[in-house]
């Protein structure tokens, strides 16, 4: 079974309604791909998530699987900002989201590819 890394764009997407990359997503489930999401693209969700949407949103995040942020993906993370933190202004939660797919396999959705110019990172093919 494959997996597929979810950032936080595509998160947001789904729980603004956005019903293309809903049904996306809900395609990978069909396909048995496990559907996946890091603790950094909870945090930035929650971030913004107004209290009325907490429940919503905690019921969305109980359907997928979290990759858990180790050692190994701290230190590829690290190595990320050092490579692209100047030249391509890599923050620190899209280093660890990166360093996460990298680690474990995972195709990465995203919507915003230019926040992720590693070179050794699988994209899923969006539609």
């Amino acid at each position: 079974m494959r997996s597929v890394l979810l950032d936080t764009d595509v998160l947001i997407e789904i729980l603004r309604q956005n019903i293309a990359i809903a049904e996306q997503v809900k395609k990978l489930y069909r396909d048995g791909k496990l559907v996946c999401f890091s603790p950094v693209t909870k945090a930035e969700v929650y971030h913004g998530v107004l209290p009325k949407e907490e429940i919503d949103t905690s019921r969305f995040f109980a359907k997928m699987t979290c990759l858990s942020i180790d050692d190994a993906i701290g230190e590829k993370a690290g190595k990320y900002l050092k490579s692209y933190h100047k030249s391509h202004n890599l923050e620190l939660g899209d280093a660890l989201i990166a360093a996460t797919a990298n680690l474990s396999k995972a195709s990465l959705f995203t919507l915003n590819r230019k926040h992720y110019p590693m070179k050794d990172i699988q994209f899923h093919k969006a539609k």
